[in-house]
């Protein structure tokens, strides 16, 4: 099977190509990268006007699989993906069971490879039952594929743990992808603790309780050279603290959401949707949205990711005290990546590239997120003219949780290519 790509906007963050071009692709291989290449193919794609990109890849989601299937499975989270340009992503393990012990690993991995052509791999949890009490057998899990171990979720409160865990990752050369919460400080908060929290009533969560922990296992991972990776950092100071940490190169990452480099918590619209304005962490002010830019634009924060967390209407609706924290993601983010940062001056093309795929598979140390000729073919086709308005009912996900509906953005994934197999098409939806 071969696939020839006309004429689109190459953007190879790997090699600093950014150029129109042409790509042939044979038995699922980048075969040729050329500017006029002279071979027929199986399949012929018009790529005009539209960026090439490496196939995205997610290094937060939720699957909710195993045990709650009804908020999303491995096939629709990952069909999800794919619409949203994703081929790659980064399962979660706070699932029901924990993904504490590689059975419970094998069982997402062996699932998603007869379900889907998405590459879904699966972060074990630091303790067992996600406890924070003990650490799981690491050294098991990751001979199983485990590809990251993490606690989102929550943070290891007990920092001789954490250490220890960091120690053995650092042996592993794996990472540690960081949820930064103090639990003793959140006492209840649901929104970001300010003006807008005092006006609706309801209890905060102050900067500090990210800050604090982050801050912390910074030092713990200089200590035990383990590769920390900051999850959905939300925070002017955790921002600061990225840049200053550049000097330790690539052993302290970090990612940042659409939803806190788009949004506010002046965003927040009160009524009998105001339950999908609720995140962990949450929306924050202006001037930790203007900071969290800042760190992206000078590569502080290296890599984009969705935390999509999927869940019910019937979970939702309710009040905000009582609603769970998460919104969905895979299918908005490259749009408003696009819109926020792109068209805003933020990034380049090719550093929205960098940031949505390169950057996050040398997190992985995945051989990922490059267009190069000998390297799988897993690309996106992203539209970056079309202006549309978000519809949540279209959404492939399970769960319409979403902050974004209705909003107007610019730039659309059209076709998302795995193995040189075309698995979305926009306008070929089931």
């Amino acid at each position: 099977m071969s696939l020839l790509i006309r004429g689109g906007r190459v953007l190879d963050p790997a090699s600093g190509r950014d150029e129109i071009a042409d790509l042939f692709i044979e038995d699922g291989v980048i075969k040729e990268i050329d500017k006029k290449i002279k071979k027929s193919a199986d399949q012929m794609i018009n790529a005009s006007g539209k960026y090439v990109m490496p196939g995205f890849i997610d290094l937060h989601v939720h699957l909710r699989d195993p045990g709650q299937t009804q908020k999303e499975t491995v096939e629709t989270g990952a069909a999800a993906a794919a619409r949203g340009g994703y081929t790659s992503i980064v399962a979660m393990p706070n699932t029901k069971p924990v993904v504490d012990n590689s059975d419970v690993l094998d069982y997402v991995m062996n699932k998603a490879k007869s379900v889907t052509k998405v590459h879904v791999y699966q972060a074990g949890s630091i303790t067992v039952g996600m406890n924070g009490e003990k650490l799981t057998d690491m050294e098991d899990m990751a001979a199983h594929g485990a590809i990251a171990f993490s606690e989102d979720g929550k943070s290891v409160m007990s920092t001789k743990l954490c250490r220890d865990a960091m120690h053995k990752l650092a042996e592993l050369d794996i990472p540690l992808l960081d949820h930064c919460e103090e639990k003793s400080l959140v006492q209840g908060g649901v929104v970001n603790e300010d003006a807008n929290s005092k006006r609706m009533g309801l209890p905060g969560i102050h900067n500090v309780v990210e800050n604090v922990i982050a801050a912390r296992d910074f030092l713990l991972a200089k200590e035990a050279g383990a590769r920390l990776h900051l999850c959905h950092c939300s925070t002017k100071e955790v921002a600061e603290m990225l840049i200053k940490a550049q000097k330790m190169g690539d052993l302290i990452t970090a990612e940042v959401c659409p939803h806190h480099f788009t949004m506010t918590s002046d965003d927040i619209v009160e009524g009998p949707d105001v339950t999908n304005f609720k995140m962990n962490p949450p929306l924050r002010t202006k001037e930790d949205v203007l900071a969290l830019r800042e760190a992206l634009k000078c590569g502080a924060i290296g890599c984009i990711a969705t935390d999509h967390a999927p869940h019910t209407h019937d979970d939702k609706n309710c009040s905000m005290l009582e609603a769970p924290f998460g919104i969905v993601g895979l299918e908005t983010a490259a749009a408003l990546t696009h819109t926020e940062l792109v068209l805003q001056g933020v990034l380049s093309p090719l550093q929205m590239a960098e940031k949505m795929s390169y950057n996050p598979a040398k997190v992985l140390n995945l051989d990922a997120g490059t267009i190069t000729e000998g390297k799988a073919a897993d690309l996106v086709i992203f539209n970056p003219k079309k202006t549309y308005i978000i519809d949540k009912n279209t959404f492939a996900s399970k769960s319409k949780n979403t902050p974004f509906h209705g909003r107007s953005v610019t730039g659309c994934v059209d076709m998302t290519v795995i193995g040189g197999e075309i698995v979305y098409e926009k306008g070929k939806e089931e």
